[in-house]
């Protein structure tokens, strides 16, 4: 029998328990981080030298050179001619549908002119270089591969780096054929630690990128940790989450297996459901417990469930809202009637799934939307990896001698009060005579 937690949000200690439910430390493993700055500091000053060396001792692989490290285009199609004729199809129709989604959002350029002719704006440009990060080997995620890659193709990004492990040779044909199908410019056969510092820092045979994208094990969010700053990144992920709102008119077993979408993923997944329906509760508990044996993962399931999974009776769907809003989940389920109507209550939340028929699942691979998502709270202040997340903007000011004056007026005063002589002066001198 599975141990899932129940709650009701009326006992007195609602909010405690609630509160410990959610904690997850995303600590640096000191060791971890320790061995990982040692890869990062040998990269940066033996560069190639040492990615071969670490490349083959992690991977056992044979490579003499860089050019060994390096698959080529051709490589990337045979893999997509290579895959059945099914699997080809819905990896193209899935990038497809990211593409389309993404192609809507990028930021715009703009400028205006005040009175004085002063003319204000902003400078909307790609990134030059971005670089992905794909697990390799038996892992098998071709869907992070569109989500990271097509977005900075649909922002305009000059050059797109893949780096993807190989361990003992063994090649990933279908994360090949997603690279191939989202146009990715070059793929390197490097992994772990030894290959963020290769896209941070670049080697003779790896270009150095402006940001780091993409899922990776714990060395892999340590180094990325450790070269913010150098170049960008996207996030440091925390486990995946799913909350659920029903209304209890959705068949319980959708909803036992939506939570376990998200508890397959590893032990430390949240999977959370919110009802009014303490009966509906009742059923879905017992979907859980009827259907968890069919799980070829049903030992990861059932710790995730266990350990950070919840049942909680709400009072109604207005404070099931309000504790979404304060878990800001990274996957939110509006599984209730009329569900769009209830979409304005939401201000937290990474991905919003609106209606019984929209399940987690079909936003990870195929809907549209990005499943890079905030994660452990940060839906409160972060946002899905977009387009807008491989640009920048730069600021435009074009200044008329009219509003040289003018505003060099107003700058000139404001640093004499900060004590910037220079500043004022700079100013001043557009308008005045020294």
């Amino acid at each position: 029998m599975i141990q899932i937690k129940r709650f009701n949000s009326t006992d007195s200690d609602f909010n405690t328990n609630l509160g410990k439910l959610l904690a997850f430390e995303n600590a640096q493993d000191d060791a971890i981080d320790s061995t990982v700055a040692k890869i990062l500091a040998d990269i940066r000053s033996r560069r190639d030298a040492a990615l071969i060396e670490y490349t083959n001792r992690f991977d056992r692989l044979n490579a003499t050179s860089g050019k060994d490290l390096e698959l080529t285009q051709d490589d990337l199609q045979q893999a997509l001619a290579a895959l059945p004729s099914a699997e080809r199809t819905a990896l193209q129709q899935a990038a497809d549908r990211v593409r389309s989604y993404h192609e809507k959002q990028p930021l715009q350029s703009w400028q205006y002119a005040d009175a004085d002719n002063t003319i204000l704006g902003q400078k909307v440009t790609p990134l030059d270089r971005a670089g992905l990060y794909v697990p390799g080997g038996k892992a098998s995620y071709p869907s992070s591969v569109l989500m990271n890659a097509i977005p900075a193709k649909v922002a305009g990004v000059k050059e797109l780096i893949m780096v993807v492990p190989t361990p003992g040779g063994e090649r990933n044909g279908i994360v090949l054929a997603a690279a191939a199908i989202s146009k990715v410019d070059r793929v390197f056969t490097i992994g772990g630690a030894q290959a963020i510092g290769a896209l941070a820092y670049g080697t003779e045979t790896v270009p150095q990128v402006d940001k780091i994208v993409g899922p990776g094990n714990a060395y892999v969010a340590a180094a990325k940790r450790r070269v913010f700053g150098v170049v960008g990144i996207d996030m440091v992920a925390g486990p995946s989450e799913i909350l659920v709102i029903c209304d209890g008119k959705t068949d319980p077993d959708w909803i036992a297996m939506d939570l376990f979408s998200q508890a397959e993923h590893d032990e430390l997944a949240q999977s959370i459901l919110l009802s009014p329906d303490a009966a509906f509760l009742d059923r879905v508990h017992s979907s859980i417990e009827r259907l968890l044996g069919t799980m070829p993962r049903q030992d990861v399931i059932r710790a995730s469930l266990e350990n950070r999974g919840a049942l909680i009776q709400v009072q109604d769907l207005d404070e099931a809202c309000a504790i979404a809003n304060s878990v800001a989940p990274e996957h939110l389920e509006l599984s209730i009637e009329q569900a769009e109507n209830w979409i304005g209550k939401i201000r937290h939340a990474g991905a919003i799934f609106v209606g019984r028929y929209a399940c987690e699942a079909l936003g990870d691979y195929c809907a549209g939307p990005n499943h890079v998502l905030p994660t452990s709270r940060t839906a409160r202040f972060s946002s899905p990896l977009g387009v807008y997340d491989f640009q920048k903007r730069s600021s435009l000011i074009q200044v008329s001698q009219q509003g040289a004056a003018k505003l060099g007026e107003i700058a000139a005063t404001l640093a004499y009060g900060e004590g910037l002589q220079a500043h004022a002066l700079s100013a001043e001198y557009r308008y005045k005579n020294h």
